[in-house]
């Protein structure tokens, strides 16, 4: 059973400032939970129980999320709120939390090697708290069961649009079966005319150990940094790599748009939703009739 995930979570969060210049990107909440806890969330559902923080300066507030807050229990007891008082509880007993700092903002494959000592000589997963996603199983627990079957590095996968694939690393795969793919080649951000497929890679993985070797030797790739997908690209040449086709939807909460998307789907599904659903109603209308010059 793979125990371990690894979390990077050392980015600027350039595109959600002035918001982020003192909080973490991270921690910004869809509805009233921050996004890492939801990934958080995924693993602890998955049965994962170890949990690495790749993070950077000024990322303390993740570290206070995830601990346990004496005080503000306290106060909640005092003042009868139980239920709040489990909830901030059950937190920090969500997984066992590890942070390591990724000194220098050099790209996801050196976050991902950040982790070397804490994972040693075992699989593990990666998940990208820029990508929320919702299914029935959790996607984390899709690849878990692929896993079980093939023993190798397993990649989540996402049909993109052709404009859109120059923000992804992209496969190049023959099909195994339904939703299952052998990859033999992958690109980051090809331009849409280069693509190999329409096959993208997103933010979960099961890596193996060898991922470590591969990016040690893996120079700065696109925009200057190291890329997971090149090192991935190495791996693939050497070890069998496999993708799988998620079920569920995936939402994009590193940009201003996906995070709205995500925190109203989020909140039509929670006790919010009839007001909400009502609101939106009434805006569509209006809407209709409003004049944009």
């Amino acid at each position: 059973m793979i125990s371990k995930l690894v979390i990077p979570a050392a980015g600027w969060g350039t595109r959600f400032l002035p918001a982020t210049k003192a909080i973490p990107k991270e921690m910004l909440p869809i509805v009233a939970t921050p996004a890492i806890q939801l990934v958080v969330e995924e693993a602890a559902n998955a049965g994962m129980e170890d949990v690495l923080l790749i993070t950077a300066r000024d990322k303390q507030a993740i570290e206070n999320h995830f601990d346990r807050s004496a005080d503000m229990e306290a106060f909640l007891a005092a003042r009868g709120d139980d239920t709040l008082r489990e909830v901030l509880i059950n937190i920090s007993q969500l997984a066992r939390i590890h942070y390591v700092r990724q000194g220098e903002a050099l790209g996801l494959g050196h976050a991902v090697l950040c982790a070397r000592d804490h994972v040693g000589n075992e699989p593990f997963a990666v998940a990208l708290p820029d990508d929320l996603i919702r299914s029935d199983d959790g996607c984390l627990s899709e690849l878990l069961s692929v896993y079980k079957k093939y023993r190798c590095t397993i990649l989540a996968l996402q049909r993109v649009p052709k404009e859109k694939l120059s923000s992804f690393g992209v496969v190049s795969a023959h099909r195994l079966g339904e939703g299952l793919w052998e990859i033999t080649d992958l690109v980051e951000k090809p331009p849409p005319e280069q693509a190999p497929s329409d096959l993208a890679v997103v933010g979960r993985y099961i890596l193996e150990p060898e991922i470590f070797s591969a990016l040690e030797t893996t120079g700065p790739g696109v925009g200057g940094e190291i890329q997971l997908t090149d090192a991935l690209r190495v791996l693939a040449t050497k070890r069998r790599v496999i993708g799988w086709e998620f079920s569920g939807h995936r939402y994009d909460v590193g940009n201003h748009l996906g995070f709205i998307k995500a925190t109203l789907e989020y909140a039509l599904d929670s006790s919010l939703g009839p007001q909400l659903r009502d609101y939106l109603t009434e805006l569509c209308e209006q809407l209709r009739f409003r004049r944009y010059d």
